[in-house]
């Protein structure tokens, strides 16, 4: 079984809270899991102590067991200091899709068309 520590969102209309959880990586975002490691409030400043509540014996424990963080949890297990820090380069990130290049194609034909 694959098994992520991820965030299952909770909270109502454009105020999120999420719960991380341990959970089977087939099932749903806020579906079934296995159990629940801890909160995470956006909404609170970041420097506040509540915004994020780790058991980090638990999560050990998962992590011990196979467990794959997402991208999120892994950056709160950095700050808190449980997880080294990795490299994030993603250059494909910053570039524009297909269209967005095909528009910009477009247009430098037609300013080269009626530059002439």
């Amino acid at each position: 079984m694959a098994m992520k520590i991820r965030l299952a969102r909770g909270g109502s209309k454009k105020r999120p809270y999420y719960a991380i959880v341990a959970s089977d990586s087939r099932m749903p975002r806020d579906g079934r899991f296995i159990e629940k490691l801890g909160t995470y409030h956006p909404m609170l400043p970041k420097d506040s102590e509540d915004r994020v509540k780790m058991d980090m014996e638990r999560v050990t424990y998962w992590l011990g067991q196979g467990a794959q963080p997402t991208d999120r949890v892994a950056r709160f297990l950095e700050a808190a200091g449980h997880r080294e820090k990795s490299v994030r380069n993603n250059p494909k990130a910053a570039q524009p899709g297909k269209k967005a290049t095909e528009r910009a194609k477009e247009r430098a034909a037609k300013a080269e068309a009626a530059a002439e």
